[in-house]
Formats: structure tokens, C-alpha cells, sequence
């Protein structure tokens, strides 16, 4: 199956592209988050049509979620004219989701039918998004993940531990719960999902993953500074809790993902024992750049 990966350069597009060259079990073609920054319907169009593409996997509101960045209109209208190209050339289109598309005040893990309820900006684009995935491609899978995080590119590990290298401290939500997933594990899943639909499962529609063990940003974080202080000092109160207002609730955004394991077997993995490796990577990778300028 030709594949044509949108967003090669976030953490997961990295992992992703990694994954499938070393499997060969598709061809793959990639298109950088910026080389999508289309103008035109008609420069999106054009670029499936000139890979041939029979899924299409867009990585860019995933990535640029998980890094930080802000989404616009535009960033979903590109997603839309991927959607219409995919539509018209009988090709499938695989959007990549988070689980910011809902609030956290469900009290369970949200299943894939519960309707978005996040009312937040980025919420509301990303709602919007799968909408028209809907709407548009008939032969469509729309796969929410929790956060991911990596050793390279910009995510919530590179944010954290470049904040606690450079000095500085760490003051923490400790009311909101999700789920987090390496990149790898998640690059996995997506893979899985593709070698079905390549041997003819139409298994369309919107799926769920993300690891079995929640936590928040506050444990989190002091999981990577255990792994962290084997390769550099960091203070004793690097990181710490914010302060609970009066009237603040826990939320959790959770995913509810007996789906994807029902139709493709694919099964959850923990993700603190992704923790070491990942660290440990980045701390390689990091030693291996140029030293900055003064």
C-alpha cells in the first residue's frame, strides 16, 4: 500500500516514518509540516495525486498539539481539501486525533461515540476536524491518541526536560489525568492499523489509544527527573505541584480503547516503560548537536 505521510517531522511522524522503512511493508512517501502549509486546495490536491497515494496519514494537528503550537482555521481546512482529494482519487484518509477533543468532567474513560465536549479553542478546531473527516471521505479512520511524547522533536518531554536543564522549575497541574504514549508505542499502533487496512479490512470510523496507567503532569514529570538526574543535577525542588484553587476538580481525559483492540488486537502498553529509553535518548541526542553560539 502507497502510503503518504502529512507532518514526517513531528515526534510521531518521525517514529511513524521510522517504523514503516524498517518494516517495508508499504511504500512511503512524506511531506514535512511546513511543505503542507498549503495556500490552495488545489496545491493539497495536487500532491495526492502526484504520489498516487491510497491512504493518506495526517500528522500535522496531532503534532502541533502535543508541541505547543496554535491551531487555526487554516490548519483544519487543510486537513478538509486532504479529505476531498482522498475522496475523489479513491484513496483513504487516516487522521490523527487527541483526546483534547474532550473537557475531562465525564467522571469515566470517554468512548469513542460521546460527542466532544472541550469548548476550549483547540477543542473546538479539533471537533471540527474530525467532523469533516466524516463528512468528506467515506473511507476514513480517525484515531484520538493521548499525549504523545518523544525523545526527538518538540513534545512534552523535550519541553520539560529543557526547562529543568536551562535551570529553571517545573510548577505543575496536578488535576487533570490522561494517558500518554511514547511515540514508538504509538507508531506501532498506527502501523498495525495500516497493515489491516492494506490486506482489505474496511474497518472505518473513529478508534481510541493511549496507555492503560494515567497520571498528570506533575507525576509525570517526576518520573523523567528520576530517569533524568543519572545524566545531570537538577535542584531538589525542581519540580512541584501547583497550588489547588478553591473549588478546582479533578478531570481526567481518559480513553476508553476496547475497540481498537477488538478490531485490530491491538493491545495498551504501559507508558513509564517507555520512560528510561526515551530519556536516555534524548540525553544522546542532545550531546551529538553542535554546542550553541554565545
Amino acid at each position: 500500500m502507497r502510503v503518504l505521510l502529512i507532518g514526517s517531522d513531528t515526534s510521531l511522524g518521525l517514529a511513524l516514518g521510522e517504523h514503516l522503512r524498517r518494516w517495508g511493508r508499504h511504500e512511503l512517501e512524506v511531506v514535512s509540516c511546513s511543505a503542507a502549509r498549503w495556500k490552495s486546495e488545489r496545491h493539497a490536491k495536487k500532491v495526492v495525486r502526484r504520489v498516487r497515494a491510497d491512504i493518506v496519514v495526517d500528522a500535522r494537528l496531532q503534532g502541533a498539539i502535543d508541541s505547543g503550537e496554535i491551531l487555526t482555521e487554516l490548519d483544519i481546512e487543510r486537513g478538509h481539501w486532504l479529505a476531498k482529494a482522498c475522496q475523489r482519487g479513491s484513496a483513504s484518509y487516516f487522521l490523527l486525533s487527541t483526546a483534547r477533543v474532550f473537557a475531562g468532567d465525564a467522571g469515566r474513560a470517554y468512548r469513542e461515540q460521546d460527542e466532544p465536549d472541550n469548548t476550549e479553542t483547540v477543542g473546538r478546531l479539533l471537533a471540527q476536524a474530525e467532523t469533516r473527516t466524516r463528512e468528506t471521505c467515506d473511507r476514513h479512520v480517525i484515531l484520538r491518541l493521548g499525549p504523545v511524547f518523544a525523545p526527538t522533536g518538540v513534545n512534552v518531554l523535550s519541553h520539560m526536560l529543557e526547562r529543568l536543564i536551562e535551570g529553571g522549575k517545573l510548577v505543575l497541574d496536578n488535576q487533570l489525568r490522561g494517558c500518554p504514549v511514547e511515540s514508538a508505542d504509538a507508531a506501532r499502533v498506527v502501523a498495525g492499523v495500516l497493515d489491516q487496512l492494506g490486506a482489505g479490512a474496511a474497518a472505518w470510523g473513529t478508534y481510541h489509544y493511549c496507555s492503560p496507567d494515567p497520571t498528570n503532569c506533575y507525576e509525570f514529570a517526576e518520573a523523567l527527573l528520576a530517569s533524568a538526574s543519572q545524566f545531570c543535577e537538577f535542584s531538589p525542588d525542581a519540580v512541584q505541584p501547583q497550588p489547588v484553587a478553591a473549588g478546582d476538580q479533578l478531570r481526567s481525559r481518559t480513553l476508553q480503547c476496547g475497540r481498537i483492540r477488538n478490531t485490530f488486537a491491538i493491545k495498551q502498553v504501559p507508558w513509564r516503560g517507555f520512560i528510561a529509553d526515551a530519556v536516555r535518548q534524548y540525553f544522546f541526542q542532545r550531546q551529538q548537536q553542535p554546542p550553541k553560539e554565545a
